[in-house]
């Protein structure tokens, strides 16, 4: 698995293969807050307290700043990129595989922090993470990271499943019956990345090193195993709640999920448990960008400050079962989440998980498979 400097490598070179717009004008100093501020982001991330009233880090800011937060949530990144260039938001919890997009987009602006003090306690493999900073500029505060991991039934499975192959191949599950209709998929293009993870193990002489870099023959590898994929899935999820409806009423005993829907279902007593497949993991590491015409650009940077606080890192790594960009958040006690709990949500595997990242033609293996390809091609996949 690649070491963090390695990925730094190959997320540099992707940026220079980008051709970046003219930069927009960093922000030199805060102004007073302008009474306002939306943000895009994934669900449950932007909480106050009407999910829980446990897991609120919202409504103090909004005293504090007197920033009235409103939240628009996006299922995939494809939504994300897709509301930041309709505009009128001010920031962005965007992953991997939409960052670099927006870079390369001009949609997002360089981000001065000098003016979020928090960034002194940023994890140190996140400062210079190689989605949010290209040729030495920052583009975002980190957030939260976290993996993809496989949920199960544990009624269906009494012993925890150690491969991918439960979703990937028809096949009998324990309880007798087929998995046909029985499992789910991610509904994004960057999911064929899984497709490609999952070879990598079992298919070695396609020689996948990277399942974001994938040339012709393993990517139309990936995408065989993917329309193989779709007469087992019954659904293609990105609402979190609706996969939780799914795995509680409609029959589905295993999927890819993040450990949001796994902590939520876990403490409704749903019979659900998850794992690191033996082939390894896709995640997210997420990134703050601010929208370069961002209306509220003060309360912006006040927000990104109070991201990375620990009271709100702790608690926003248990609720969603993610690791905080702030590692003192872990151990601190300023809020919910103690070591013990940041170790079982993956602070140790960063260097096993494939963090997303937007695939394109110009990468280290040359001659790669263009993120284009992976949105069209996957939508074919999806509509059978």
């Amino acid at each position: 698995m690649k070491t963090l400097l390695n990925l730094c490598a190959s997320g540099l070179a992707l940026g220079a293969a980008l051709a970046l717009p003219a930069q927009a004008e960093m922000l030199k100093e805060l102004g007073t807050p302008e009474g306002a501020l939306s943000i895009v982001a994934w669900p449950g991330y932007i909480e106050r307290g009407e999910t829980d009233p446990a897991y609120d880090w919202v409504t103090k800011f909004e005293e504090k700043t007197g920033c009235k937060v409103e939240v628009k949530t996006a299922g995939t990144s494809d939504e994300m990129v897709s509301l930041m260039n309709q505009g009128g938001f001010d920031l962005v919890t965007a992953s991997g595989d939409a960052s670099l997009r927006l870079i390369a987009g001009g949609k997002v602006q360089p981000i001065n922090t000098a003016l979020v003090p928090g960034w002194a306690r940023v994890d140190d493999r996140l400062k210079e993470a190689p989605w949010h900073t290209v040729e030495g500029v920052h583009y975002g505060t980190p957030f939260m990271w976290g993996p993809n991991v496989l949920m199960y039934d544990t009624t269906v499975f009494q012993t925890p499943p150690d491969s991918w192959d439960i979703v990937f191949r028809e096949q009998t599950l324990p309880d007798g019956k087929s998995n046909t209709g029985r499992v789910q998929a991610y509904d994004g293009p960057i999911y064929i990345a899984d497709a490609a993870l999952y070879l990598k193990t079992h298919r070695p002489e396609l020689g996948i090193t990277n399942p974001y870099e994938l040339n012709e023959d393993q990517y139309a590898a990936a995408l065989d195993l993917l329309k193989g994929q779709r007469k087992l899935v019954s659904r293609y999820w990105h609402d979190a709640m609706v996969q939780i409806d799914d795995f509680k009423n409609e029959g589905v005993v295993a999927s890819s999920t993040w450990p949001f829907m796994v902590n939520l279902m876990q403490a409704d007593k749903a019979p659900v448990a998850s794992v690191f497949p033996k082939e390894g993991v896709t995640g997210w590491a997420d990134t703050l960008m601010l929208h370069t015409d961002s209306k509220h650009p003060t309360c912006a940077y006040l927000w990104m400050e109070h991201s990375l606080t620990s009271n709100l890192q702790s608690d926003l790594s248990v609720w969603f079962g993610a690791v905080p960009s702030v590692p003192e958040a872990c151990t601190d006690g300023s809020g919910q989440q103690t070591a013990e709990g940041c170790a079982a949500n993956g602070l140790k595997d960063f260097d096993k998980i494939w963090f997303w990242r937007t695939p394109t033609s110009k990468c280290e293996a040359g001659g790669c498979v263009p993120y284009h390809r992976w949105v069209s091609d996957y939508i074919a996949v999806m509509g059978g």
